[in-house]
């Protein structure tokens, strides 16, 4: 026997669980907040999520399914994103909830929102950081076939940043400190970033 497994995604993955989420891991979580026409707070967490960019700085996070996130940014045009934390991790869970449009996550979750300087959608005043963003694009994602994958991408560029001052020492931003929440596969599976995890290595030339 083989001592690697391998399968093509089309014709399964003859485990007990796909693998996909797990091995593409631990990835941070996309934790965005919107605004309705009807002006209630949305907030969700999203697994597919990451910066794509830094001159100027973009992130994206993509939506199986049109759901309220995306509906709501492709509306306003806006969205933010806050970080996800150990200590919010509970919190950041309840958001997860499917409920109505007309219910605000924020006091489903028993979280305080705050509010943004330079968009509408308000972030969540205890994440240590929060991004402000303007869409730039939305795509459909599809399949080889060209078929959709009822999946759809947001991408959308920082315009404005938040830090808690507590969070920056020497002139950085202290990840570690800030013990930020990833997914790391699977319905239930979760990783913590900590000081004791850090490591340095210096990129050649």
């Amino acid at each position: 026997m083989s001592d690697v497994h391998f399968f093509e995604p089309g014709r399964g993955h003859g485990l007990s669980h796909d693998p996909f989420k797990a091995i593409v891991a631990p990835r941070p979580i996309g934790w965005i907040s919107t605004l309705g026409a009807d002006g209630v707070a949305n907030l969700a967490p999203y697994s597919f999520f990451n910066a794509v960019s830094d001159k100027p700085p973009m992130i994206a996070f993509s939506s199986a399914g049109r759901k309220h996130s995306l509906a709501n940014a492709e509306a306003t045009g806006e969205f933010v994103w806050s970080m996800a934390t150990r200590a919010l991790a509970e919190p950041m869970n309840a958001s997860s909830a499917t409920v109505p449009a007309d219910v605000d996550e924020f006091v489903l979750a028993g979280l305080d929102p705050a509010p943004s300087r330079l968009v509408k959608p308000p972030r969540v005043a205890a994440s240590p950081a929060a991004l402000e963003c303007r869409v730039l694009q939305i795509v459909e994602l599809k399949d080889l076939a060209g078929t959709s994958a009822d999946h759809w991408l947001v991408i959308g560029q920082v315009v404005g940043v938040h830090i808690r001052r507590a969070f920056i020492r020497d002139g950085l931003f202290d990840t570690g400190a800030a013990h930020p929440i990833m997914r790391a596969g699977y319905r239930d599976h979760y990783f913590e970033a900590t000081p004791e995890t850090l490591f340095r290595m210096t990129r050649p030339g």
